[in-house]
């Protein structure tokens, strides 16, 4: 039976829905100013609009990478009206690579937009200001990072493997053949990387591909089915010709194919060595990490009658060279292999007065048997998350003095709030530049209890 037509139309609620701004659209604005993530903001027909790769004041032609509602994310397509502070980008790739956002804006430049970051979120989130403003952490603004993951991707219907970076705001890879971020070790094998993987007879089995520079260089090779004999000879070969170690996985752990391999990180200052497998967390810039452990210990200024507490410890990156001040440090991670691999630095490294211990950070410690005798120091460096329910017990442990290292100055804010409700005031913060080039704020903050 055919449907008969009542006549009636109906509109949706809300009245009729805007056109939508379409994906590759071009479009010419005026720059107002920057937001928090270096982004420029421009408004058009009653949008707002972020355009990566400008500056305030500048006149562009943006193109259209996503828009919803009121807001359009863009790039710049072109400058007409160029600010002086524009300079010329270091990598060919830049404003296609999703790796760097800033490199055509001057450090100095990067540095206040990181520091505004951190203010305005302590401000407007924790209404507060620390009692002392410390200068940026910086180091090296190229050739500063000694880790990066390689995309690697089969193009079944082109034939083709397809090797660089992840594109921004994309998932497309943008072929790469240098990186000027990347530490100087790593150079010649990024630049030789793309042809060798693009030489194997089997690249379909290929998942991406990372790079490691420390007390050796290695490069991780994952692969999503089994790799054939001559390609293994390809991959040894290549990472022979440039003194590297080749480490393989697939299911499980990495594992190196030469059994023998050791792979680790130093801090001289403490003079320690701190070994790692491919996947452990370790941070990318060794120069800014070496400055903020310093830093930390500086602020946190353990006595050598103290007993101090690590929260989200890692490897051992600040309780090794804490352990060679404090009495006592007791130090937890959420991740049990990381955990052991901590207290095997700390026996490699001959230090006795440092224990490890697994436990879940997403919840209160101050019931754990080690926190039982209390400690007068803590330093706790969160993921991105940050340590809320873990901060909200800190005082009943005792702590006289917090840092607080963050990788995320929101969070940080957050947990600002729940320390200042337990009687900690804020003493003292700063960025940390562990990321020239990004708009990636990490900060340090110093939180001393009340009297």
């Amino acid at each position: 039976m055919a449907r008969r037509d009542s006549g009636l139309r109906f509109q949706p609620s809300g009245g009729t829905r805007a056109t939508q701004v379409p994906t590759g659209k071009k479009q010419r604005l005026n720059i107002e100013r920057l937001a928090n993530d270096g982004r420029g903001v421009g408004f058009v027909d009653g949008r707002t609009w972020f355009v990566s790769g400008s500056l305030a004041g500048e006149d562009v032609e943006a193109r259209v990478l996503g828009a919803h509602g009121k807001v359009v994310e863009a790039r710049t397509e072109r400058v007409f009206e160029t600010s002086a502070l524009r300079r010329t980008a270091a990598c060919p790739h830049f404003g296609q690579c999703g790796g760097c956002s800033l490199q055509h804006m001057p450090h100095d430049e990067q540095l206040a937009l990181k520091q505004r970051m951190l203010a305005d979120q302590l401000s407007r989130v924790a209404g507060v200001e620390p009692e002392e403003w410390a200068a940026p952490l910086t180091g090296d603004e190229y050739a500063y990072r000694r880790r990066a993951r390689v995309a690697v991707r089969w193009d079944a219907k082109a034939k083709r493997l397809d090797v660089g970076f992840r594109a921004a705001s994309s998932q497309d890879i943008v072929a790469i053949d240098q990186c000027p971020v990347l530490v100087q070790a790593l150079q010649p094998i990024i630049k030789a990387l793309p042809a060798m993987l693009k030489s194997l007879s089997k690249p379909q089995a290929l998942g991406h591909v990372e790079l490691f520079s420390g007390s050796a260089n290695a490069v991780l090779v994952r692969h999503t089915a089994p790799l054939v004999d001559a390609d293994l000879h390809i991959l040894d070969a290549f990472c022979q010709a440039h003194a590297a170690q080749l480490w393989l996985h697939g299911e499980g752990e990495p594992q190196p194919v030469d059994a023998g391999a050791q792979l680790g990180y130093t801090l001289e200052p403490w003079n320690l060595m701190l070994a790692y497998r491919p996947g452990d967390f370790v941070q990318v810039n060794a120069q800014v990490n070496t400055a903020m452990i310093q830093q930390a210990l500086s602020w946190l200024a353990p006595r050598s009658d103290e007993r101090v507490l690590d929260l989200f410890c890692g490897l051992g990156n600040f309780a090794l060279p804490l352990a060679r001040i404090a009495r006592e440090v007791v130090a937890v991670e959420g991740v049990d292999a990381m955990v052991r691999r901590a207290a095997d630095n700390a026996v490699s490294n001959n230090l006795h007065n440092v224990r490890f211990h697994q436990a879940d950070l997403s919840q209160p410690l101050d019931k754990a048997t080690w926190a039982v005798e209390g400690f007068s120091a803590v330093l706790l460096d969160p993921p991105r998350d940050g340590a809320f329910e873990v901060v909200s017990r800190l005082r009943k442990l005792g702590a006289e003095r917090l840092v607080y290292v963050s990788c995320n100055p929101a969070t940080l804010a957050r947990d600002t709030v729940e320390l200042i409700r337990q009687g900690y005031r804020l003493k003292r913060a700063g960025i940390l530049d562990m990321f020239p080039q990004t708009a990636h704020v990490e900060a340090m903050a110093l939180f001393e209890a009340s009297k």
